[in-house]
């Protein structure tokens, strides 16, 4: 029965929750102002469940930041928050470079999941940025690369204002910014670019795709996940399997490669837990210092959807990682 169970929760019927489909065309087919009302509520909860998400372990005491601009766009400018610990701030700080998640077409800095990690962290006494960036809807994903390291030239231009230790700095991201923070310290270690690699001292990727054509494998159910990556990518069907391993981490791993603590759920269905698997091998063949957790019951997202021993074990084992990189 628990086979059948687990089974169902990774079935494309679940994943897709196409049952919420099934159900509002059946209330519509009956009552349309019923099925109206049934697909607001399914939108309520779905942003309910969004904005109430946050880690099992949050501080008790208020963590404060301050908002910059850190790029100005034609029809946009690009926010980087920055959250202070209530100690230690009479001296320079090392900083958790944080990356916000959504499949490089969504999600925000300032949402309350990436809020509870930087709160977290903060608590722990990190330095701790969160960043927006351009989506991939109507950009793409060298694009979200220039951000992402502008957002990093920020920091260092500006350390002194900050008070941040720009020679102790640990990439973070969840999902697709742990892609984006892999594929940052991946590509620049390799082909040696030092002055973007200077005083990254490791990673800490959740969730992340090593190699993006794993989104497209039958272990992987979620069609958001595959919407994203095409959409974010563009590449010709004929040379999409190229491009998709261009913009993958585990193609730029090198003897250079700064450490690493890569985390994944066992029973993901929107990245696979076998391209963090990939990943574990690649490092080791490299002799890339690495650590690799899993939770053995855990899907995307766990950290800010679990509140067992597990999950608050692995919150306390990335804050001892982080910690140890940086010899706070």
């Amino acid at each position: 029965m628990n086979n059948l169970k687990q089974n169902f929760k990774k079935s494309f019927f679940f994943v897709n929750k196409i049952y919420i489909f099934i159900i509002f065309t059946l209330l519509t087919l009956i009552d349309f102002t019923l099925g109206f009302y049934y697909f607001l509520l399914s939108i309520a909860i779905l942003i309910g469940k969004t904005l109430i998400s946050h880690l099992p372990l949050q501080p008790e005491k208020p963590i404060s930041f301050k908002t910059y601009t850190y790029k100005k766009l034609s029809h946009k400018n690009l926010k980087i928050d920055i959250w202070y610990p209530t100690k230690n701030k009479e001296k320079k700080l090392p900083l958790v470079f944080f990356c916000h998640g959504g499949g490089w077409i969504s999600g925000f800095r300032n949402q309350p999941n990436n809020v509870s990690w930087c709160k977290f962290l903060a608590s722990k006494n990190f330095c701790v940025s969160s960043i927006d960036y351009r989506y991939g809807i109507k950009n793409d994903m060298e694009d979200i690369l220039c951000d992402y390291s502008d957002a990093l030239k920020f920091i260092r231009e500006n350390n002194e204002k900050l008070n941040i230790d720009t020679d102790n700095i640990v990439l973070m991201g969840l999902s697709a910014g742990g892609h984006l923070s892999l594929l940052y310290s991946t590509y620049n270690s390799y082909m040696k670019n030092e002055e973007r690699i200077k005083g990254i001292k490791g990673v800490v990727a959740y969730y992340s795709p090593s190699d993006l054509n794993d989104i497209f494998t039958p272990e992987n159910k979620s069609l958001f996940a595959r919407f994203a990556t095409k959409k974010t990518l563009k590449a010709k069907s004929e040379e999409k399997e190229e491009i998709y391993y261009y913009y993958s981490p585990l193609k730029w791993i090198s003897n250079n490669m700064v450490p690493c603590l890569i985390v994944h759920g066992k029973l993901d269905t929107t990245v696979p837990f076998s391209s963090s698997v990939k990943l574990a091998k690649e490092l080791k063949r490299y002799n890339v210092d690495y650590e690799f957790v899993v939770h053995e019951k855990g899907g995307h997202s766990f950290d800010t959807l679990f509140k067992d021993d597990k999950t608050i074990d692995i919150l306390e084992k990335t804050s001892e990682f982080i910690k140890n990189l940086v010899q706070l």
